[in-house]
């Protein structure tokens, strides 16, 4: 929608300059703001101020030129100068009845755009340890990199989603070891469990779906504890994941990180660059010559390798993959791990402007408005798929994405049950089964759903709530693209409770099948449209578009 204003308007900047009004050649960046006043008109722009000091005129005067000229669009009611330079557009009825014709033909491609142009983003998220189930953390982060990979999509870019398994290191073997103990456990032996073993009660059914299928450790071809306890959990998540919506496209194993020699390659090219030293019988990456706070250990003094060199592995394979974007979404607890990254990133040769890295804060859940327990027992915790089984994917989904990632969210349980306008998904979802429950209504009552656009019958739709309607319609494109660009997923969510927000009370006003053959088409046209739009927005979030509730 604003893409055709601005279009507008550089033609006119284009008309002044060949009729001799202005003489510069640069063109200024056309930014367009929504007025405070509908007296205002639709659309205002600085364009002019921002052309007088190149032109050393003033502003009104560029300003005029400017507004006679965008006048002249066929999609213009009328243009006015305002304060010190600032140009309000008007635009006419059917410049907005344009917007329902593309929605009309496009359907489930409206909001689509080439902004990405094809370039490659890969997205890595969740990334959870194989050690225990996903909680609400991992499953917000799941949303976050979910929705924003559709969205990316959807605006033009190739999108890869993948999941780096951490198989390898010292986690691993503790999951096996504990898994071992409860072995023992179940067998009858009396065991003590160390504070750093994984205690939940997943690992006791590990350990009793081992023996069922081994009966022992030593039995002839049973597997390693580590492996096959690091494999059952993975196939948890895999399924948890999988109950939420989301597959990924990729699972890179940090073990073959090792398999193929990268950890060793990756140190070994950055000792020939001279950033790594030893220091106290340890092997230091010298992160501080690019930005970090501290040089950072790659190799204990014990032989032991650290998780950070597994990283600059991973990172530079990444990298060598040749996406134009790698994205991180990381929980809040990894702030501290920026900078160690970006300084891999720099020492390697490459831009840092490549990583993005998106911070997912806590989840606090609430029940009535009072906080839940996030652990019952020692090494439990609220997980996502108890989460889903209460309240459902969908509105798990919404709910995760109804703030920026970087703010705590209060998830309210209650309220995400509810069948109420207090809730916001269903509020969201009502929206479209009700629009489908009118269309319905309407073939019954022998007033089909029109197949075609047709601008004299969409005139009928005169009323104020309508415009604001067709308005929010249009700016769908404009909302993905920015969420694309900002990567913020959230807000798709916001502009899905806006366009609710408009249209239960514009149905609640106004009949949509009356009496008048044709203002019935032309409301059944535009709530057509709101569905559309709505399903489109929800189908970008990983939540569906129900017909009937």
């Amino acid at each position: 929608m604003k893409a055709g204003v601005v279009s507008i308007i550089k033609g006119a900047i284009e008309g002044a300059r060949e009729a001799g009004a202005i003489t510069g050649g640069n063109m200024p960046e056309i930014v367009l703001d929504k007025p405070k006043k509908e007296e205002f008109g639709d659309f205002s722009t600085n364009a002019a101020m921002l052309l007088a000091p190149l032109e050393k005129k003033a502003p009104r005067e560029i300003a005029k030129a400017i507004s006679e000229r965008i006048s002249q669009s066929p999609y213009v009611e009328k243009c006015e100068v305002a304060g010190p330079g600032f140009i309000n557009i008007f635009l006419k009825k059917t410049f907005w009845l344009a917007v329902l014709e593309d929605i009309i033909k496009t359907g489930e491609g409206y909001g689509r755009s080439g902004l990405g142009k094809g370039h490659k983003v890969q997205v890595e998220f969740v990334s959870a340890n194989p050690t225990g189930p996903l909680h609400v953390g991992h499953g917000r982060g799941a949303a976050v990199g979910d929705a924003l990979s559709n969205i990316l999509k959807f605006a033009g870019f190739e999108v890869s989603k993948e999941y780096y398994i951490n198989d390898a290191g010292r986690q691993v073997l503790t999951l096996g070891e504990s898994v071992r103990l409860r072995m023992e456990e179940l067998s009858g032996k009396a065991i003590e469990f160390p504070q750093d073993f994984y205690k939940g009660e997943y690992i006791k059914d590990i350990a009793a779906d081992y023996i069922e299928k081994y009966g022992s450790a030593d039995a002839p071809g049973a597997p390693r504890l580590k492996d096959f306890g690091s494999s059952a959990m993975l196939e948890r998540i895999k399924s948890d994941l999988r109950e939420f919506g989301i597959e990924f496209d990729s699972w890179f194993s940090e073990r073959s990180l090792d398999d193929t020699g990268m950890v060793a390659a990756t140190i070994d090219e950055l000792k020939q660059k001279g950033h790594v030293f030893e220091s106290e019988g340890a092997l230091w990456f010298r992160t501080t010559a690019f930005g970090d706070d501290k040089d950072r250990v790659l190799i204990k003094a014990d032989g032991e390798r650290t998780y950070f060199a597994s990283d600059i592995a991973y990172h530079r394979n990444k990298i060598e993959r040749g996406f134009s974007s790698i994205v991180n979404i990381w929980g809040a607890d990894h702030h501290g791990y920026e900078n160690r990254i970006r300084a891999l990133i720099k020492a390697l040769g490459y831009d840092d402007s490549v990583l993005k890295i998106i911070f997912i804060q806590l989840v606090a859940l609430l029940r009535g408005g009072v906080p839940v327990a996030m652990g019952k027992r020692e090494g439990e915790f609220v997980t996502l798929r108890q989460v889903m089984d209460e309240v459902g994917k969908d509105a798990c989904r919404f709910f995760f994405l109804m703030r920026r990632s970087d703010a705590q969210l209060d998830f309210d349980l209650d309220l995400a049950k509810s069948q109420a306008p207090e809730n916001p998904v269903y509020y969201v979802q009502y929206c479209h089964a009700r629009i489908k429950s009118i269309i319905a209504f309407a073939a019954e009552k022998g007033s089909a759903l029109p197949t075609a656009f047709d601008a004299a019958l969409l005139s009928r739709l005169d009323q104020k709530e309508e415009a604001e309607l067709i308005r929010h319609l249009g700016s769908f494109g404009e909302v993905v693209e920015r969420s694309a660009e900002a990567m913020e997923p959230h807000r798709v969510t916001f502009y899905l409770m806006d366009l609710a927000a408009l249209f239960h009370p514009y149905y609640n006003k106004n009949r949509v099948v009356t009496d008048d053959p044709e203002l019935t088409s032309a409301r059944l046209l535009l709530c057509n449209a709101v569905a559309t739009v709505a399903a489109n927005g929800l189908r970008l979030l990983g939540v569906s578009a129900p017909e009937k509730m």
